[in-house]
Order: structure tokens, then C-alpha cells, then sequence
């Protein structure tokens, strides 16, 4: 499954070195990445990360826009410089001219909700509660203090949780 996004990406640099008649420096590709993103393009690494689940989710979308996307990025970094805008007219022009794709933003795949717990805490005011991250509550944990911004009285955990 991995190794067709690595042969999209070969063949969307073969056209790209086609079309502007040089080579480009292959990158490091991952499939490690999380969360909502498809694809992202570190240009100074020269590394693509692509979103493993939601490529088996989309494969042909995903193969044919997706990677080109990432893609053109990278190649037109490599041809424009550090100075262009991530979806500028350069990266435009390579969507359009090189892969004819619509230079397309971000992609419209369907990425289920995470259920989160939140941690309750109180303060001296009747009827308040806040919803705490996993992350806020272990800062808690390590002596964090938060205040409530009416009372001024320190946020105390309830003891209950959430899912949401």
C-alpha cells in the first residue's frame, strides 16, 4: 500500500523534471502523519509526510491530488526559492501546467470526530464549570494554577470527567 504513494511520487517528479527539463532532489517521504492534514511538505527538510489513514480511505483522490499536491510544493521550492507563498501563483502554475490538476487548497475527505475527555473543574461561582484538556489537567497536576476570571478563586478539580 506504501509503495504506491512512493511511485506516485516518483512519477509526479519525473513529470515535473519532463516538463522543466532538470532534475529535483527526491525527499524523504513518511506516512506517519496524524489528524486532519493529508499530506504536508517540509521544504527545508525536504520531507513529505502523508496521513496513512485517510490515503486507505481516499486512494484515488488522494494518489492523484493529494501527492501532487505535496509534490509541487517541494518542486517549487526547489525551482522558486524560499520566497513564494505556499499556494502561490508558482505552485499554482505547477498544479495546472505540470500535473493539470486544480490547485486545490485543501482536500474534502471525511475525518471523523475524536472523542476527548475533559476534566471538570470548578470555582466559588454557582453553576461554573470548565471543561479541562487532558493537557491543562496534568499542567494542573504539576502546579499549574488557573484563576476564573469572574470570582478570581482558583480553578479546583470536581473529580468527574467527560467524553465528548
Amino acid at each position: 500500500m506504501p509503495e504506491m504513494i512512493h511511485a506516485r511520487v516518483e512519477a509526479c517528479f519525473q513529470q515535473a523534471e519532463a516538463f522543466f527539463e532538470r532534475t529535483f532532489l527526491r525527499p524523504r517521504i513518511s506516512l506517519q502523519l496524524r489528524g486532519q492534514k493529508a499530506g504536508v511538505a517540509y521544504l527545508t527538510e525536504n520531507l513529505l509526510r502523508f496521513n496513512e489513514q485517510l490515503y486507505r480511505e481516499n486512494r484515488e483522490d488522494f494518489l492523484r491530488q493529494t501527492v501532487a499536491h505535496e509534490v509541487a510544493h517541494l518542486v517549487a521550492h526547489q525551482l522558486y526559492g524560499a520566497g513564494i507563498k505556499p499556494h502561490g501563483a508558482e505552485w499554482q502554475e505547477i498544479m495546472r501546467g505540470v500535473y493539470q490538476l486544480p490547485p486545490n487548497r485543501c482536500h474534502n475527505y471525511a475525518i471523523p470526530r475524536r472523542r476527548a475527555t475533559r476534566y471538570l473543574y470548578r470555582c466559588l461561582c454557582p453553576n461554573q464549570q470548565f471543561p479541562f484538556s487532558a493537557q491543562r489537567h496534568a499542567l494542573v497536576g504539576k502546579g499549574r494554577r488557573y484563576l476564573c476570571r469572574q470570582c478570581r478563586a482558583t480553578l479546583v478539580f470536581t473529580g468527574q470527567q467527560r467524553i465528548e
